[in-house]
């Protein structure tokens, strides 16, 4: 008896006092979450305004780069807390009406509880201390910002524009075209080059051709031309007899000497007498003022380069998640959906920065704003992913990255499997498959033998489609031989 009453006193004296510290805290995150809202608002009218302007002072670009990552962790931060607050609202009662003897074995639970919220307030109250600093710094490049001519541009929503432009990399392009736009002074005789490297599937293709279709790079060659690195095996034989043309200008080419572009992708490493071969025979053979870019994932490349590289990293995950996020809500407001939006942070992080999924699961979610198809994808994704780590010791989206097979799964049928074994790109002048893979893994299409279907068409510069070559995986079936029994007089034989 003594011991149950001093069970019940601790049980109260602990609820007591943690009532008290969460009504306090309450109201202190409160506040933080609400002047952080408002700071990140701040924040995303600079950074739309600054989108709408073309500007090209260096020090303003990475001022604003700067401010970017910032909003994207804030709107991260922002995010976990209220996805991780609906979640204990969801156990709350769970909590509550446990007993009493676990309420004894672990009587510090709710000061756990309480130290957590206090270490996450924290966090919150930096990231605002950081953003509400750099608005203020950025008062008076707001005001410069007039200076600026202005872009044209619709009145879409920040959805439409994410999802028809090329996202998190204003600074590296505004970079590489401050390089092409460079003018050499007088006596200068280099051919100058600016190597891009990064890993596979991180964009590079992708900058190239947003840099090439700005219209002051479009204007300032006579042609812009493609090469890989099959073309060159003789590098004076590929010059002459053509390559890939990807723009040519004849109105500008009488007023700028015919300068020209050559942009080189290059799949891996290039040895030292293949690119010297190249390199020196457009410089005897190139206009005065042409230019090279050189894409590759090595980063071996940058030895070659007149000016300092660019190197592209995948998206961080605070950026991914904004991305993400406003490309799958729409014009829905994700504050006004706490329980889509902790789902959709789920998916998000079991994406492992794959852009290609975010634009499939991003639609397939948008398109079916239903929380128990939302619970169905998160639920498959969580499985999918657990068993490549289980087999393989490798997320899909690694292996991918890897240029690895992966295995994939069926969402309507468990059992059903289907392997990518290849995957490439096709340009928008080829021929592209009719079945998606969201028909294959979301839908009712079951592939037979081997077949291509399409993972993403892209709607931005090179406008790429990109293709999966995949077969149906045939499980073993189990053939365990039926031992036969027969009753004769009752005796079942050995």
């Amino acid at each position: 008896m003594d011991n149950f009453l001093s069970a019940v006193l601790g049980e109260l004296t602990t609820r007591s006092i943690s009532f008290f510290i969460r009504k306090c805290s309450k109201l202190q995150e409160h506040d933080v979450e609400d002047h952080l809202h408002r700071a990140l608002v701040r924040a995303q009218v600079i950074l739309d305004e600054a989108m709408g302007r073309q500007i090209t002072n260096q020090a303003m670009l990475r001022q604003l780069d700067i401010l970017r990552g910032t909003m994207h962790q804030g709107y991260y931060m922002l995010d976990t807390f209220r996805y991780q607050s609906h979640d204990e609202e969801d156990a709350k009662d769970q909590i509550v009406s446990r007993s009493l003897y676990l309420s004894k074995v672990n009587p510090l639970k709710y000061f756990c509880s309480s130290n957590r919220n206090t270490q996450i307030l924290e966090q919150l109250q930096k990231v605002l201390d950081n953003l509400s600093s750099m608005i203020l710094d950025m008062e008076e490049v707001v005001i410069f910002f007039t200076s600026y001519s202005r872009l044209y541009r619709q009145p879409y929503s920040m959805h439409v524009l994410l999802g028809n432009c090329m996202f998190g990399r204003h600074m590296e392009a505004e970079l590489a075209i401050k390089f092409l736009l460079h003018t050499q002074p007088q006596g200068y005789e280099e051919l100058e080059v600016l190597p891009i490297v990064g890993p596979n599937k991180v964009g590079k293709s992708t900058l190239v051709a947003h840099v090439c279709k700005d219209e002051r790079v479009y204007g300032h060659f006579s042609e812009i031309v493609l090469l890989h690195d099959h073309d060159f095996t003789d590098a004076e034989l590929a010059f002459r007899e053509g390559c890939a043309m990807k723009h040519q200008n004849h109105m500008s080419s009488s007023n700028n000497d015919k300068r020209l572009l050559v942009v080189v992708e290059l799949a891996g490493d290039l040895n030292d007498d293949a690119w010297d071969r190249l390199y020196y025979a457009y410089k005897s053979c190139l206009p005065r003022g042409s230019k090279i870019i050189v894409t590759s994932r090595s980063e071996k490349v940058v030895r070659f380069g007149t000016a300092q590289a660019l190197t592209l990293k995948h998206l961080p995950a605070e950026a991914y998640w904004y991305f993400f996020k406003t490309i799958t809500f729409g014009s829905v407001d994700p504050e006004t959906q706490p329980r889509f939006l902790q789902l959709a942070m789920e998916i998000s992080r079991m994406q492992n920065g794959s852009l290609n999924g975010a634009n499939i699961i991003s639609s397939l979610l948008r398109d079916n704003f239903d929380i128990h198809f939302w619970c169905k994808i998160a639920t498959f994704l969580r499985g999918f992913i657990q068993k490549s780590l289980s087999k393989f010791g490798e997320t899909p989206f690694d292996l991918l990255y890897q240029n690895k097979p992966v295995e994939f799964g069926r969402m309507a049928t468990s059992s059903e499997k289907f392997l990518v074994s290849y995957q490439y790109e096709c340009s928008s002048q080829e021929e592209i498959p009719k079945i998606r893979i969201q028909d294959v893994m979301f839908g009712s299409v079951k592939p037979h033998g081997k077949i291509d279907i399409l993972l993403w068409r892209a709607q931005i510069p090179p406008y790429y489609s990109y293709v999966y070559t995949c077969s149906a995986i045939q499980e073993p079936k189990a053939t365990g031989a039926k031992r036969k029994r027969s009753m004769k007089n009752g005796v079942t034989p050995r």
